[in-house]
């Protein structure tokens, strides 16, 4: 763990030590003392838009929310994470979901929205699945290379020898392949694209971007628009988050001598290993994931989605509403709602911890 990171969950173990109940917990506001969120049972609404790999985990965060919270809506609009940072730098919602972190531009936007820091919580951990349509293959093993050869078009063929040395005794049909691809502005191609670069520079030559870089092809929004395509086609092969990969296949990738399949578990694994981004705010807990991970039991394709807000909000209701319902999020709860429905891998308590520093100091503006 860096310095940093055991700092943030030194100082967030420190603010609770004399609670009544753990850091993990959801805790009701009129029990949390002064500060925000803490007039009692809480009313009015909360806007959010942004990723739609979160679309699963947010279905379960309202619903879970809404039990503990009856007089608080919570809308959630899955245009995508490049539509939720472009929104929330806009002002136009109150937090955004994004799988990948603000830019340098978009920081410097978003700072001047919110008239000071930001904060971005890792609150949502998913694999990225390489989901196909194969009806005669069961399953199907990927080396980052060949990954990286499919999707920049190289190899265009499932029975090219390339995969096949990659799945030896399996009968691999003659069929051209047909990637998808996400036609929107997306974190999960961004965080697709920068395992490809990360893990197969010699097959990939293109930057890590949230827009597709390969031209030609077939496109579609949204994980649910991918995974529509993939299903819709045959020799189809495309990415997006676990939790819609529904009855697709789901290729293993190589992971130093063995294939591993995406599994919250194995996605966590490189979460943990990943360190904080430099240069970032003192309640912003981006993340450099660990793409090029040999470690048994590690899935690199990982997505780390995160809630994107300000520390200082115009009324003292949007900031209570706010910290609240970032609180109900990241406790076990929050997590625990969001793994039933979406299969996420639940936050560590030093990111919990991380996050409680950051809920406790939103506020507002001065």
């Amino acid at each position: 763990m860096s310095a940093r990171r055991k700092v943030a969950a030194a100082v967030g173990v420190a603010a609770v030590a004399g609670a009544a109940v753990a850091l993990s917990q959801y805790v009701p506001p009129n029990e949390r003392g002064q500060g925000a969120g803490a007039a009692g049972d809480l009313s009015g609404s909360l806007v959010g838009a942004g990723a739609s790999s979160q679309q699963a985990a947010m279905q379960g965060w309202t619903a879970g929310y809404s039990a503990v919270q009856p007089g608080v809506t919570v809308d959630y609009d899955p245009v995508g994470s490049g539509g939720g940072r472009e929104q929330f730098v806009a002002g136009g919602i109150d937090f955004a979901g994004s799988d990948a972190p603000l830019d340098e531009e978009e920081l410097v936007a978003a700072r001047e929205r919110c008239g000071g820091e930001v904060f971005e919580l890792p609150n949502y951990i998913s694999p990225i699945a390489v989901v196909y349509n194969l009806p005669a293959v069961a399953e199907l093993a990927l080396s980052p290379e060949v990954l990286a050869g499919v999707f920049a078009r190289q190899i265009t063929r499932w029975d090219d020898p390339a995969i096949a040395a990659d799945n030896p005794g399996v009968a691999l049909p003659p069929l051209p392949i047909t990637p998808v691809n996400r036609s929107d502005e997306s974190g999960t191609t961004e965080n697709f694209t920068e395992y490809l670069a990360a893990a197969a520079p010699g097959a990939w030559a293109f930057e890590p971007d949230g827009e597709w870089p390969v031209e030609g092809g077939e496109s579609a929004q949204g994980n649910s628009g991918v995974v529509a395509a993939v299903a819709g086609g045959q020799g189809t092969i495309g990415y997006a988050d676990l939790s819609q990969a529904g009855d697709l296949g789901v290729a293993r990738i190589g992971v130093g001598g063995e294939f591993v399949a995406p599994t919250p578990e194995a996605a966590a694994a490189v979460v943990e290993g990943s360190e904080p981004l430099p240069g970032r705010g003192p309640y912003d807990f981006a993340l450099e994931l660990e793409r090029t991970t040999a470690e048994s039991g590690s899935y690199p394709i990982v997505l780390v989605s995160y809630h994107l807000g300000c520390i200082a909000y115009a009324d003292q209701l949007t900031a209570d509403l706010v910290a609240d319902f970032m609180t109900y999020v990241t406790s076990e709860e929050g997590q625990d709602a969001a793994a039933e429905v979406a299969g996420s891998a639940p936050i560590s308590d030093t990111l919990r911890a991380e996050a409680r520093t950051a809920i406790d100091a939103i506020t507002t503006a001065s």
